[in-house]
């Protein structure tokens, strides 16, 4: 049949009988459509490609023959990336910008809402950002872009996530930035390493290098999870994708923005994983699950009442069926509410509820006194903060009164130094650091090639960080 025979019956009238053609608000098809649109509507001002520089080895022998051949090169790497908040926090992932001396961010333009329109346009936005800070451990990071208003995208509630959900993945794979593709949640709670606490969020949604730090979101736009890595004999995409779930990016989020690390509460036990010969020989009632060994003296798990030999059953709620579980639900906790465990204890089951302490350095809330702008040293990619009388005075531990705390890794440096947030730079190549401007002179006075070592305090001890200005 010819093309213009199609034209012709199409425009024919509906004879006596036959249906017309459903309207978009009958049409379930269309009414799907509509709803993709949008959700991409919805979430995509909020969604970014992060743009990262760094040095890293390089391989231009073209033999492969071992590390002779091998030199270190400036590498250029992308990913993905999302606002959650609309100061200018971003999150991704910690591999993303891992060694970045430089990161910035493409935002897409203002009406971006995936038309053709707009995707022939190429308005985008570069703009700088800085690393507020990174949990490798959950393979997190929290980025800020200063001075702007971004709109933000909310977190899905993780509890409520289930299997089969519709989700969509946003982001650059490959660098093809602003990329859509939708899947289903396969496994809400997957545990890749069965000695790993970590928990993600298994999709079949297409997922591909440099998706890394998307938004995984549900049909009303709320980030389920921030997607990770994949699995895959190929090396592309093969309907193994995974996410840090919400929960995590929630308490992560909270806790890098506020302290710059991660840190988790305690109620003051030690526990351990029921093993058959153990139950055999303490003669417990069960031969699986997770056995309190120590209690902690002058904890809130002594003063609530908990016992040596104790078993868990439950940790606010959920199962503590194994060690990996019970540790993902306290480093996750971020909640002032009581903690409500449930135990076995000769064969009777007891809730004990106990005020959880987070733990604390006497140095966390020095980086509420950072300026982005005044307290930057961009020669060695840091916010540092000066020691003075007040900050030593209600520091505990402090091995002398001055020095600079690094509060925050910042990107750009042009030389990588190996110093964390909280280390103290006291001193530079034997002179003694007071100030953040006696730093950034010394730094500024080097020349490429000059070896450099810092004396600094770490977690309450001394010791030396070398490197060699570029």
């Amino acid at each position: 049949m010819s093309c213009a025979a199609l034209v012709l019956l199409s425009a024919l009238p509906a004879r006596a009988g036959q249906q017309k053609p459903a309207t978009s608000s009958q049409d379930p098809f269309v009414r799907m459509n509509e709803s993709i649109d949008a959700l991409t509507k919805k979430v995509w001002p909020s969604v970014v490609q992060v743009l990262v520089s760094s040095y890293g080895p390089r391989d231009e022998s073209g033999g492969g023959r071992g590390d002779a051949n091998v030199i270190i090169g400036r590498q250029q790497a992308t990913g993905s990336g999302f606002v959650i908040d609309p100061d200018g926090y971003i999150i991704t992932n910690a591999h993303v910008v891992s060694g970045a001396r430089r990161v910035q961010i493409v935002l897409p333009a203002e009406n971006a809402d995936g038309t053709l329109a707009t995707a022939l346009s190429g308005r985008t936005y570069l703009l700088s950002a800085r690393i507020v800070g990174i949990t490798t451990e959950l393979d997190l990071a929290l980025l800020k872009v200063d001075g702007q208003k971004l709109p933000a995208l909310p977190l899905a509630t993780y509890s409520q996530v289930r299997q089969g959900e519709t989700v969509f993945a946003f982001g650059s794979p490959i660098g093809m930035r602003n990329s859509l593709t939708h899947g289903l949640v396969s496994a809400v709670a997957r545990q890749i390493d069965p000695d790993s606490p970590q928990i993600f969020v298994q999709t079949d949604a297409p997922i591909n290098p440099g998706n890394s730090g998307g938004p995984l979101v549900n049909i009303r736009g709320e980030v389920v999870g921030v997607n990770t890595f994949i699995v895959s004999q190929s090396g592309g995409n093969e309907g193994l994708g995974f996410a840090v779930p919400s929960a995590t990016v929630r308490t992560v989020f909270r806790q890098l923005r506020e302290y710059g690390v991660l840190r988790r509460q305690e109620v003051g036990m030690s526990i351990q994983t029921i093993t058959a010969e153990m139950a055999k020989g303490l003669s417990l009632s069960r031969n699986y699950g997770v056995i309190v060994s120590d209690v902690w003296p002058g904890g809130p798990a002594e003063a609530a009442g908990l016992k040596i030999g104790d078993i868990l059953i439950s940790v606010d709620g959920q199962p503590a069926d194994n060690l990996p579980t019970v540790n993902y639900n306290f480093r996750l906790r971020d909640s002032t509410d009581k903690v409500q465990i449930v135990v076995l204890r000769s064969g009777k089951e007891q809730t004990i509820s106990m005020t959880p302490v987070e733990q604390r350095n006497d140095l966390d809330s020095v980086s509420s006194l950072a300026d982005p702008e005044k307290n930057l040293v961009p020669e060695l990619g840091l916010l540092g903060v000066e020691i003075d009388a007040r900050i030593a005075g209600n520091a505990t531990g402090l091995r002398a009164p001055y020095g600079v705390i690094v509060v925050a890794r910042a990107a750009g440096a042009t030389t990588d130094v190996p110093l964390q947030p909280r280390d103290i730079i006291r001193s530079f190549n034997n002179r003694d650091i007071s100030s953040l401007q006696s730093l950034r002179d010394a730094m500024r006075a080097l020349t490429p090639g000059t070896p450099v070592t810092l004396q600094i305090q770490r977690d309450g001890r001394l010791m030396y960080v070398s490197f060699t200005v570029d």
